[in-house]
């Protein structure tokens, strides 16, 4: 949510960056804002007046009362009784267009910064590095589901029978190796500073509303029924969380942490789920990152993080690049993101492991996230990124490990977390 000050300054801005986004069907937000607002601040200046004029009747009261002008007393006691009541009518009014006017600010989306392409989708998201050398091996690379298969390391009939499609059950080494991968990110991370955590998987709605966007919040999110709780689609969502309606102290920036937890996501949409795979599923663990800091320090941290991730997929043997996102493919709270794609020799080509993003003061001002400074308090920025999310970065590694005779190697980064084991063999 953009600050309503910088709409009322700079409404062509944000009508600009609305278009930017392919988004036209907003822009009627912006002039409805500005005239909710404008009605509020007739209704403000009303309240004022109004208890501006009741204090000085109040006075006179007391002063009639003192002289023993009683009758007259009680005529001024009526008009502030009419005051009383027109001002109870008139806060209503402000309250009505507070909310009006915050339910469409909600939807405007955030100012993108000035370097995010322009383009209406995914398709035309932008190159802008490739670490690694890609490789397609000339022997053939079976479906992912197959590899994990015949190791008996995937169970998806089993799955369906419990859940339904979208879920799986992994085995054997196989989930030993996913376990491993989630381990490994963990101690990476700790070892770039990052403070290490295990959040609730579940938070409540108005929680929900400040991390994200309705139309995302309705895409991803599973409601428990009868309850304000959510199933988290990211431990994002509950590391930004876990800072509502705080304010922070300055010397304490910036909250670098790293989080682990099982995802949860309806993916509806024309992707959809997948039969044999475990691509595009409803969860799967994830170890998440999140930096909380100075405004002016966001975009260094941007840079930062994303770098963690591509260091990360090298130090697995995991060719990888990054996609900057195009305007059309921008969340509404986010200012700009990156995409980091892995290799896939089997396809030949790239494919989404993780998203880096900077969502500048979005979600602080939604959650009421403050920093108390030496002039006053100010509205932090906040980030993430995916430190890496298996099963499906397990197509990439093994894909990326397969050899010829089915046995899959384990880079030596993983051997402490795998037993010493360097290689899987089919038994």
């Amino acid at each position: 949510m953009i600050d309503i000050k910088f709409l009322r300054e700079n409404p062509d801005v944000v009508r600009e960056n609305i278009k930017k986004k392919f988004q036209n069907h907003k822009l009627v937000l912006v002039d409805e804002v500005l005239e909710l607002d404008a009605k509020n601040k007739e209704v403000k200046l009303k309240g004022d007046d109004l208890r501006n004029k009741r204090k000085t009747l109040s006075s006179e009261i007391g002063n009639l009362m003192r002289n023993g002008q009683k009758d007259e007393a009680e005529k001024i006691k009526e008009e502030v009784n009419k005051i009383n009541e027109e001002l109870v009518e008139n806060e209503k009014l402000e309250t009505k267009y507070a909310e009006e006017i915050k339910a469409r600010m909600m939807k405007i989306p955030n100012i993108m910064h000035e370097s995010v392409p322009i383009g209406k989708d995914d398709s035309q998201n932008v190159e802008v590095k490739k670490y690694g050398e890609p490789k397609v091996p000339d022997y053939e690379i079976p479906y992912h589901a197959d590899i994990m298969e015949s190791f008996s390391g995937l169970d998806l009939d089993s799955a369906r029978r419990v859940a339904g499609n979208g879920f799986y059950y992994l085995v054997g080494d196989i989930a030993r190796l996913h376990s491993a991968i989630i381990s490994y990110a963990r101690d990476f991370m700790i070892n770039k500073g990052f403070t290490y955590c295990v959040p609730p998987f579940m938070i409540r709605s108005d929680v929900v509303t400040g991390v994200m966007s309705f139309e995302e919040m309705d895409a991803m999110m599973y409601k428990i029924e009868g309850e304000d709780l959510y199933l988290i689609g990211t431990s994002e969502h509950s590391m930004i969380g876990k800072f509502k309606d705080q304010i922070l102290k300055k010397e304490n920036l910036p909250y670098t942490m790293t989080s682990y937890s099982p995802c949860f996501r309806k993916e509806k949409g024309a992707h959809g789920i997948e039969e044999r795979g475990v691509y595009r599923i409803h969860q799967f663990e994830k170890q998440e990152m999140i930096v909380i800091c100075e405004p002016e320090e966001s975009y260094e941290w941007y840079d930062k993080m994303w770098n963690y991730t591509v260091e990360l997929f090298r130090s697995l043997d995991i060719p990888v690049r990054t996609l900057e996102c195009c305007s059309g493919d921008l969340a509404d709270l986010k200012a700009k993101s990156v995409d980091v794609e892995a290799w896939s020799p089997r396809q030949k080509k790239y494919f989404e492991v993780g998203s880096c993003s900077n969502l500048t003061d979005a979600q602080s001002r939604r959650l009421g996230i403050r920093v108390k400074g030496e002039k006053g308090n100010y509205l932090p920025h906040t980030l993430n990124n995916t430190v890496v999310a298996p099963p499906r970065m397990l197509i990439a590694f093994l894909e990326n490990h397969y050899n010829e005779d089915g046995s899959i190697d384990i880079p030596e980064v993983l051997w402490p977390y795998m037993g010493g084991t360097k290689k899987l063999v089919k038994k």
